[in-house]
């Protein structure tokens, strides 16, 4: 006998309940006993099926393609799909040899006309369904109009029936009120407000706790104050229902609210947040915004309370810093002419090597061929050719993997790049961001720390060499070389030929420098 699965589906959890579900599986059975097949195991699934995406009808569908059954048995059409993307699903497994059958239907999909009834079927469902949604639309803008409110009644309110405005509840109501005045004085937090009014008993529809964000799309529900605003598409409508809360009462909870949010996004804005730390105990200095518009880095460490520092004094030192950093056109031009011709040279010596390289790569696959050859003659036995080939072979493919590497970019080259797009950026510092200005500052430079009133910071390298050259306006004629040689000597040491890789400018440190 064939093995069949058995689904059936109510769109509501309520109808579960009732006898709709056993009326199916009663005609699938009966229907199951006439055909001649059986059902293994039945799939139930309490879910529309207007939309694509349920759960068990596609775990089913999963099992099926593995072939634990030879097809699906279903009470009618519209019960296994009501959109046509799963209608195409169960007509792909038909087409692929899998028995799909309608008891109430009684319709062959291996037919050309079975399956042409059942296509205008599923069409007809889905533009039921179609249909449905838009008529309950209508009705619930209907009700919108009218000034009700058809979704379930917010805290504070209590239903009295479709079609009918919501009512305040005597228990929930003043509690919501006095909610709204107490937020309106400023002087408490939505945590504050969430512990106070549950201890009053203010608690959620289903009797939970409230929670702050709970608290927060209350306080912004101008339903309080007698309207009804539809978040999913922003409309609004006047509403049917007695207002709780003023609207005089309403506006300053608002203000109250915005005032909050602003402070909590000061308090997060500070150009150098987590950018700094005390010398002495490590700890990052924390932000603090003195009379409404004086911005102070102060650790917090028991011994360490007298280091502060203001923030125009951090912007300055940062300022100053990049502007050090920033070298003329003609001095780039010096240094990009010491790359190329440096560059040169060792693309020189790259080619050289190369040429050996080769050699001895050739050398070695000669060498494999007589190997092979001897042991074809008899000059070898197999276990002194294993040998002798796999430790050419090792050879071969280290060879290889240097002519592989060999052929890359020159890490003087690319040193020079991030360089000098480094400085593209210090020519732009004054028009960033605060958090652009902060990612610049972490190139060129990194531990800054402060010590009472004073800061320090260190440079990476190239940066520490350029600084550490006299300054070229006070050199002679070719004072433009002076700090040129020394960016030169420290992009070489970055781009060490040794590794040939370029080694990041974060990577290496130089000494303290006053700010």
């Amino acid at each position: 006998m064939k093995r069949y699965f058995g689904y059936v589906r109510v769109s509501d959890p309520r109808q579960g309940k009732g006898v709709s579900l056993d009326e199916q599986r009663s005609a699938i059975l009966a229907h199951a006993a006439k055909q001649g097949y059986e059902v293994i195991e039945w799939f139930q699934e309490l879910e529309t099926a207007a939309a694509k995406g349920r759960t068990v009808f596609n775990t089913m569908l999963r099992r099926l393609e593995r072939g634990e059954a030879e097809g699906v048995a279903i009470h009618k059409i519209d019960r296994g799909a009501r959109n046509l993307e799963d209608w195409s699903k169960l007509g792909r497994l038909s087409e692929r040899g899998f028995d799909i059958q309608f008891a109430h239907d009684n319709i062959d999909l291996h037919t050309r006309g079975g399956r042409l009834s059942a296509d205008i079927i599923a069409v007809v469902a889905a533009d039921y369904i179609r249909n449905l949604r838009e008529e309950v639309k209508k009705g619930f803008y209907g009700r919108l109009k009218q000034g009700v409110y058809p979704l379930p009644a917010p805290l504070g309110y209590v239903n009295k029936g479709a079609g009918n405005p919501k009512e305040i509840d005597p228990h929930s109501g003043p509690l919501v009120l006095e909610m709204f005045e107490t937020y309106a004085s400023g002087r408490i937090s939505l945590r504050e407000l969430q512990d106070t009014f549950q201890t009053a008993g203010l608690t959620s529809r289903r009797g939970a706790r409230l929670s702050r964000s709970g608290l927060a799309k209350l306080l912004r529900n101008p339903f309080y104050i007698g309207l009804i605003h539809i978040n999913k598409t922003n409309e609004t409508f006047q509403g049917a229902h007695e207002p709780l809360v003023p609207k005089e009462l309403f506006d300053r909870v608002q203000v109250a609210m915005d005032v909050k949010i602003a402070a909590k996004l000061r308090q997060h804005s500070f150009m150098f947040k987590r950018f700094i730390r005390c010398r002495r105990c490590d700890r990052v200095l924390t932000g603090e915004l003195q009379k409404g518009k004086y911005v102070y880095y102060r650790c917090h460490g028991e011994r360490c309370r007298d280091t502060r520092i203001r923030g125009a004094d951090v912007e300055h030192a940062a300022k100053r810093l990049v502007e050090s950093l920033r070298l003329a056109p003609d001095e780039i031009q010096d240094l990009r002419d010491l790359v190329d011709l440096e560059a040169g040279n060792e693309e020189a010596l790259v080619a050289e090597h190369k040429k050996t390289l080769t050699l001895h790569h050739q050398a070695c696959e000669a060498r494999l061929t007589r190997l092979t050859d001897a042991l074809l003659d008899g000059n070898l036995d197999n276990e002194e050719f294993n040998g002798r080939r796999a430790k050419l072979l090792r050879e071969r493919q280290g060879l290889r993997g240097q002519l592989e590497g060999i052929g890359r970019n020159s890490p003087l080259r690319d040193a020079f790049k991030m360089f000098e797009l480094t400085e593209s950026q210090i020519l732009g510092y004054e028009t960033f961001a605060d958090a652009e200005k902060r990612e610049l500052l972490k190139i060129v430079s990194s531990n800054w720390r402060a010590d009472r009133e004073n800061l320090t910071f260190t440079l990476h390298s190239p940066y520490r060499e350029m600084l550490d050259e006299p300054d070229p306006a006070y050199c002679g004629p070719h004072r433009a070389r002076i700090r040129t040689f020394a960016v030169f000597e420290a992009l070489k040491r970055l781009a060490d030929p040794d590794t040939k890789s370029l080694k990041s400018s974060r990577q290496l440190e130089g000494e303290h420098v006053r700010a």
